[in-house]
């Protein structure tokens, strides 16, 4: 069984685990007392890298990264991600940590709060504001969520570095193809329910994007209500909720190899957000979201109450490909057959805020 690699970002530190010969071993914390909002696991370059973005109550967010699978840590002498003087803000949060694809093998995105994209051109160390997209003349319109004015989720197109989809919340999606010196509004057929017009140009709550590991066209989004599916990088969205308990939810994440599958973990409601129908299931599409099936084999089955954040579904590399999750009861579970079967790893740990997962030699 090939060996992997898990981060576990939660509320109150960093957790790793490394499955060898098919055993598991968890330790931690790392960062203790930090809140680890965002995880990248980097395996382009000769050594993997791995990077996290933890935010201290008393020195701020900041970007670490270590080479030797998380034995040691380091921080830049300068503040890796710094808003300019000129926007008038400073950095709340960083979301997001999005190595790019192999085209672009030094490039590393990150997300922050207040809605802001930063480009890194040295793996991490150093990253300058992306300016085209804070300028947006959308910009001034943009609401902030539940959780914070955040760009949130970035994928990159490994056919083409200069094309770059982003999600904010709440402004919605938004595209570059011309490597981030322009974007546009990606939105059409997606609903923001919470407004008056339920088909703006942008406002849209997105939660999260995954994309399809063979038809990089598709991708798969949840929304503040609704699932949904673009077979044109986001030009057009259809709605694909139907057949799960509820189309509200956090997570969605992409198997890395098959085509048309993916994983969601449905959430009763915006106002009641725990599990659809108390249950601790995660729910597969094999068809692109013609047809959903729960996937439960190993996960509890009594009442159960544990919310899974947006960045805490994550799918490995491996063959079969390892599914994860962890939620807000500070349990994680992992599945090493695509989430036919899952075995919990971990319990009481922190809330967990965002799960990656990678196979390493």
């Amino acid at each position: 069984m090939t060996d992997v690699l898990l981060a576990v970002g939660t509320r109150k530190g960093l957790f790793i685990g490394r499955r060898r010969r098919g055993t598991w071993q968890l330790s931690g914390a790392h960062f203790p007392a930090q809140a680890v909002y965002s995880l990248a696991i980097d395996t382009r370059g000769a050594r993997t890298r791995l990077l996290a973005g933890a935010d201290s109550a008393h020195w701020g967010p900041s970007v670490f990264h270590s080479d030797d699978l998380g034995e040691t840590w380091h921080e830049p002498t300068r503040p890796p991600v710094k808003y300019p003087k000129d926007t008038g803000t400073s950095l709340e949060r960083v979301w997001q940590l999005h190595p790019a694809g192999p085209a672009a093998p030094e490039v590393v995105y990150a997300g922050t709060e207040p809605g802001g994209l930063f480009r890194s051109e040295d793996r991490g160390e150093t990253f300058e504001l992306v300016r085209a997209l804070w300028e947006h003349p959308s910009r001034g319109k943009w609401v902030p969520g539940g959780g914070g004015l955040a760009v949130h989720t970035v994928v990159t197109d490994p056919r083409d570095a200069a094309t770059v989809t982003v999600a904010v919340s709440a402004a919605g999606v938004f595209r570059t193809r011309d490597g981030g010196a322009s974007w546009a509004p990606s939105n059409k057929g997606v609903k923001a329910v919470f407004l008056p017009d339920q088909h703006p140009e942008f406002g849209q709550c997105v939660h999260k994007i995954a994309q399809d590991p063979v038809d990089r066209d598709r991708l798969y989004l949840q929304n503040h209500w609704g699932v949904y599916r673009s077979d044109d990088s986001g030009t057009s969205w259809t709605d694909i909720g139907g057949g799960l308990p509820s189309d509200f939810g956090f997570a969605v994440a992409a198997h890395p190899r098959r085509g048309e599958v993916a994983y969601l973990f449905p959430i009763t409601a915006d106002i009641d957000r725990v599990p659809a129908e108390h249950r601790c299931r995660v729910f597969r599409t094999s068809d692109a979201g013609a047809s959903w099936e729960p996937l439960s084999a190993g996960l509890p089955e009594e009442d159960h109450y544990g919310t899974v954040l947006r960045d805490a579904l994550s799918v490995d590399d491996a063959d079969p490909a390892g599914v994860y999750f962890g939620n807000r009861n500070g349990q994680v579970y992992a599945s090493s057959d695509d989430g036919d079967s899952w075995q919990q790893l971990a319990r009481h740990l922190p809330d967990v805020l965002c799960v990656r997962a990678a196979a390493v030699a």
